[in-house]
């Protein structure tokens, strides 16, 4: 039987709605993606970044709630944060024949453009 969103914790009906608009459905599929991959979804799909829920989300796929996070561990997930709102940005920025050559491996990576 498949989950909805927001059967993770800290994820509730706002977070099932916002995730089906990236196109992410289950908890099944948001686990198997990952934060910074979901996360990544949601951006693309034009939700606004949140530090705290970007936190939320981590801290429910790790089990824990979603103010557990401090100290070292919530500055390395800020500039997790930080760098996922970088990479939406250059992708909104793209034109979108760049993201589809980028895709099937046409082009070469553009140098500075992170991997």
């Amino acid at each position: 039987m498949t989950e909805p969103v927001s059967a993770i914790a800290n994820l509730g009906p706002a977070s099932d709605a916002a995730f089906a608009r990236a196109g992410i459905s289950s908890a099944e599929e948001l686990r198997a993606l990952g934060a910074d991959a979901a996360y990544l979804k949601l951006l693309a799909a034009g939700t606004r970044p949140h530090f705290i829920g970007y936190c939320a989300l981590v801290m429910g796929l790790q089990g824990r709630p979603w103010d557990d996070c401090r100290g070292a561990e919530k500055a390395a997930l800020r500039r997790r944060f930080d760098a996922l709102k970088a990479r939406a940005a250059a992708a909104r920025d793209r034109h979108p024949l760049e993201a589809v050559l980028d895709e099937i491996g046409l082009r070469p990576p553009r140098r500075g453009a992170g991997a």
